[in-house]
């Protein structure tokens, strides 16, 4: 059976016009910014709903290096699993199904303002996380304080859960999959 077309990471416009967009810029100094998008552009420049009140995350380019990886892994193990061509991160404009749009957005705020050392710690807790928990935190975070600016609340509460309270490997917690991304780190 042949795999399902996709643009980025697993997003169909076809199917649905919501989506996430993030703009990796070439320069290394630049920050990288997540856009919640309504609207799909059909030529290659994506001009709409490419505004202020739509950036939900903007993370500096030390950090996103530092779990672009990861996240990679994760969603193309989830894409080949339904038969849908893997996406790769790279410099550009590169759409998200909205689901995996929720997901990058709520590891991305964990991480936003906290110390770089504890990027390992949240890789680890989000990874822990089921897809639909991810979900639901996203929702109560964006519900509250999803713009990228407003940086109080939920979002420091999601910072806190992701980063300052390690899962314990040696107690077999996290799934196979999580020993098996951190393998081939």
């Amino acid at each position: 059976m042949a795999k399902r077309k996709a643009i980025g990471f697993g997003y169909i416009p076809e199917e649905t016009k919501h989506h996430f967009l993030i703009r990796i810029p070439r320069s290394k100094k630049s920050d990288v910014v997540i856009y919640e998008r309504f609207e799909w552009d059909s030529t290659e420049e994506q001009t709409s709903d490419i505004i202020e009140s739509n950036i939900k995350v903007i993370i500096n380019r030390e950090k996103w290096d530092a779990v672009k990886n990861i996240i990679e892994k994760e969603f193309n193990r989830r894409l080949q699993i339904n038969n849908i061509l893997v996406g790769k991160f790279k410099s550009g404009d590169i759409p998200l199904e909205r689901l995996f749009g929720k997901e990058l957005t709520l590891l991305l705020w964990a991480i936003e303002d906290s110390d770089p050392s504890l990027i390992t710690t949240a890789l680890k807790n989000w990874l822990g996380l089921s897809a639909e928990e991810r979900w639901w935190l996203f929702t109560m975070t964006n519900a509250s304080t999803g713009n990228y600016g407003n940086k109080r609340g939920w979002r420091i509460a999601v910072r806190y859960a992701l980063t300052e309270n390690p899962i314990n490997d040696r107690n077999g917690i996290q799934g196979n999959i999580t020993e098996m991304l951190y393998k081939q780190l």
